[in-house]
């Protein structure tokens, strides 16, 4: 299913997982979390989400490469600072912590096989063509980094 790679954005894909969570979540047996609680959790993997995803679009505007994931050929730059000394996909760990918080928001069980579905399917289909196209425009300077930091945390 080559024809996939970089088709949908990781948004979208982020999307349809949360909604086939919230479709999932009425079949699976509840979590014994108070509402305020699991409010509480929710909000706090809110918050990392869009730490990551913030300071990852900053980066990229920053070094004036393009945001565009389905295009990683016209990246013009190798971003390897700031959150990208942490995780080499800080916008897509954002995704996941959203759809964490939605399974803890949902409250049952079945929805947290989202964030892992999600992970899988987002490393097949955008970071591994994107790690080759990087590797082929920035060569060993690429190697060197993917040896220094994790492609997810």
């Amino acid at each position: 299913m080559q024809w996939l790679e970089h088709r949908i954005p990781p948004p979208v894909v982020g999307a349809l997982v949360g909604v086939a969570m919230w479709l999932a979540a009425p079949v699976g047996p509840a979590l014994a979390l108070g509402a305020s609680t699991r409010h509480v959790i929710a909000a706090v993997l809110i918050a990392v989400a869009l730490a990551f995803d913030l300071a990852g679009l900053l980066a990229f505007r920053a070094s004036r490469t393009t945001l565009n994931p389905l295009t990683p050929e016209r990246a013009s730059a190798l971003v390897t600072g700031g959150v990208y000394r942490i995780t080499r996909n800080p916008m897509y760990v954002g995704l996941c912590f959203i759809l964490l918080a939605w399974a803890v928001y949902l409250s049952t069980w079945l929805p947290f096989l989202g964030p892992p579905i999600y992970v899988l399917c987002i490393t097949r289909y955008q970071i591994l063509p994107e790690e080759r196209v990087l590797r082929r425009l920035f060569g060993e300077q690429y190697v060197q980094y993917t040896a220094r930091v994790r492609r997810w945390l």
